[in-house]
């Protein structure tokens, strides 16, 4: 048996920082969270990666693979990339969004197309707007390694909706 291992991480309440994003266009609170003037929403303290750039309909996240991502196989469970193609997918439709205008995923499909381990090194994780529209959008996403490797890949459908004030 091998030597226990131990991971201890730190994380703020999200729900302020959610109140002030309502008050702000979706790109402009990407842009804030990028600054460090709201803090990274838990999930990406828990599992390790970070929203590093944003454009109107585009987003763009990192991280390592570590360890503690993974499964009995020996190879980085396929929720860490799930989750990245996610949040990708999620934040450049957040991008595309006016102030009072929310979203939510209806579905999400992800590809899985070669193992991600700790060799891997750093990865990216672009998501790009493929249609917004009143109601609906739709993006796709990309994880690749440095050298631009494909690794996973994903589309979302999102419903557009008013967020009641």
């Amino acid at each position: 048996m091998s030597e226990e291992r131990s991971r201890t991480y730190t994380w703020q309440d999200p729900l302020p920082t959610v109140q002030k994003g309502l008050q702000l266009d979706g790109l402009t609170y990407m842009q804030e969270m990028i600054a460090g003037n709201f803090p990274p929403p838990p999930i990406a303290k828990t599992l390790g990666f970070e929203l590093v750039y944003v454009d109107k309909g585009y987003a763009m996240f990192e991280g390592e693979p570590q360890e503690f991502h993974y499964n009995p196989i020996g190879v980085v469970h396929g929720g860490l990339a799930a989750t990245l193609l996610d949040s990708a997918l999620g934040c450049c439709v957040h991008t595309a969004l006016d102030k009072g205008i929310g979203y939510t995923t209806l579905q999400l499909n992800v590809n899985l197309v070669r193992a991600i381990t700790l060799k891997t090194g750093r990865i990216q994780c672009e998501g790009t707007v493929v249609h917004a529209g009143r109601q609906m959008a739709t993006a796709e996403a990309t994880i690749k390694d440095m050298d631009g490797k494909l690794y996973a890949h994903g589309t979302t459908t999102c419903l557009i909706f008013p967020i009641p004030g």
